[in-house]
C-alpha cells in the first residue's frame, strides 16, 4: 500500500529489489566511462573532480578539470601554488570557498598526510570541504573502500526509487536517504556501483523529464509505479530573497590598467579581486584622491547589473570613473602577488582570480581599453 511520509520510507517490500546488481549490469553498456577523471583514478583527482561537481554540470566542469590537472597535477603542486593561481583557474565555476578549501586541504594533505590521502572516511571528513559524500566518493572510487555517497544524483535516484517525501535538506529525509544509500551498496564492484548511480541520475532519472521507461529500476521504482516521479525529491521551500545594493567604482589609468581590491578571505567572492565598493557615488571623488591619488574628472553609471547569491540578490551599480590625471599610476600590482590592491595591467588581469559580474563589468571595457 502507499502513503506519503515526510522523512519516511515508504515500500511495497514484495517488490523493492536491491538495485546494485541492475545497476551495475546497466552501467556495464550504458555508463559513463571517458569522463576525464575516470581516467587515473588517484584520490587525488577524484577529490578535485567531486569538489568541482558540486552544484555544477560536467559539461561545464570538463575544461576546468583539465586546465586544472595540466597546471597543478599532484596535489604537492596544488599545496604549493599561491592562492591567486588556484582561484584564477577557478573563474568563472564559482562557490570560491571550494578553491579555497581545495588549496588548504592540499596543504593539509601535503604536511600532515606525506601527500597521501588518508584511507580513513573520518579522517577524510576532516579535511576542510571534504563532506561525509565526497569522503565516500574518494573512498570508494578511488581506494576501493566500500563506502555510501549521496550527491544530488544520487538523492533523486533513491528518493524516487523508495518514494521518500521531504526536501533532502531537511535532516530527517537527508538521515533516511543515508540509510537507503548505505542499505545498497554492495561489497563488490563498489567503484564501479558508486559511478552507476551518479550516471543514472545524470542521465535518465534526471531533474525534469526522466527517462523512466530506460531505467534499469522502473519495475520496482515506487514514485514511477505511482506515475509521480516529479514529486520527488521534495522541493526546498521557496523564500523571497533579500536585496542588496552597493556601487563599484571602475577605474582606470592612462596605461589601461584597471584598478582592483583583493576581497578579504571569508566573505563573498573571498580572496578574489573585485572593483572597490562604496554605498553611493557621491563618494567617489573621496576615493580617488585618498586611494587612487587622482582627482575624478567625470563619473559614468551604467545600468545595474543584478548577481544573484543563494541568499540574496546583489544589484551592482557600475560607475565608470574618468580620472583628471591620465597618467596616474598609483600602486603597480603588474608583477606584484603581495599587494592588495592597486592598478592591474590587462596582462596581470590573466593570473587574477576575478567574480563573474567584475569579468562581464571589464570585458565591457574592452572595446576602449587603451
Amino acid at each position: 500500500m502507499y502513503g506519503l511520509l515526510t522523512g519516511a520510507i515508504v515500500t511495497d517490500p514484495k517488490k523493492q529489489l536491491d538495485i546494485a546488481p541492475r545497476l551495475l549490469e546497466w552501467f556495464d553498456v550504458n555508463g559513463r566511462k571517458g569522463l576525464p577523471w575516470q581516467r587515473d583514478t588517484t584520490p587525488y583527482r577524484v577529490w578535485v573532480s567531486e569538489i568541482m561537481l558540486q552544484q555544477t554540470q560536467v559539461a561545464t566542469v570538463i575544461p576546468y578539470f583539465e586546465r586544472f590537472m595540466s597546471r597543478f597535477p599532484t596535489v604537492q603542486a596544488l599545496a604549493h601554488a599561491s592562492e591567486d593561481a588556484v582561484l584564477t583557474l577557478w573563474t568563472g565555476l564559482g562557490y570560491y570557498s571550494r578553491a579555497r578549501n581545495l588549496h588548504k586541504t592540499a596543504q593539509e594533505v601535503v604536511h600532515n598526510f606525506n601527500g597521501e590521502f588518508p584511507d580513513d572516511l573520518a579522517q577524510l571528513k576532516q579535511l576542510a570541504g571534504i563532506g561525509p559524500s565526497t569522503a565516500g566518493a574518494i573512498a570508494s572510487i578511488a581506494m576501493a573502500m566500500r563506502a555510501p555517497i549521496l550527491d544530488g544524483n544520487v538523492k533523486r535516484v533513491l528518493a524516487r526509487y523508495h518514494r521518500v517525501a521531504g526536501w533532502p535538506g531537511q535532516t530527517t529525509t537527508a538521515n533516511v536517504l543515508w540509510s537507503l544509500a548505505e542499505r545498497h551498496t554492495p561489497h563488490v564492484r563498489v567503484a564501479d556501483y558508486t559511478q552507476a548511480i551518479m550516471d543514472l541520475g545524470a542521465t535518465l532519472c534526471t531533474r525534469s523529464q526522466p527517462s523512466c521507461d530506460r531505467c534499469p529500476l522502473n519495475l520496482s521504482c515506487l514514485a514511477y509505479r505511482r506515475g509521480d516521479t516529479q514529486q520527488f525529491p521534495g522541493k526546498k521551500p521557496k523564500k523571497n530573497l533579500p536585496v542588496k545594493a552597493v556601487t563599484f567604482i571602475i577605474a582606470r589609468n592612462g596605461q589601461g590598467a584597471i584598478w582592483l581590491e583583493k576581497r578579504p578571505s571569508k566573505g563573498i567572492w573571498g580572496g578574489l579581486w573585485s572593483f572597490p565598493e562604496v554605498q553611493d557615488a557621491d563618494t567617489i571623488g573621496d576615493w580617488c584622491r585618498l586611494v587612487a591619488g587622482a582627482e575624478l574628472h567625470r563619473v559614468e553609471l551604467a545600468p545595474i547589473l543584478r548577481h544573484t547569491f543563494s541568499h540574496y540578490h546583489l544589484d551592482i551599480q557600475p560607475a565608470y570613473v574618468v580620472i583628471a590625471d591620465s597618467a596616474a599610476n598609483g600602486i603597480s600590482l603588474q608583477d606584484s602577488d603581495n599587494q592588495q590592491a592597486g592598478w592591474i595591467s590587462a596582462r596581470a588581469l590573466q593570473t587574477k582570480g576575478l567574480p563573474a559580474p567584475v569579468v562581464k563589468l571589464i570585458k565591457a571595457l574592452e572595446p576602449t581599453a587603451g
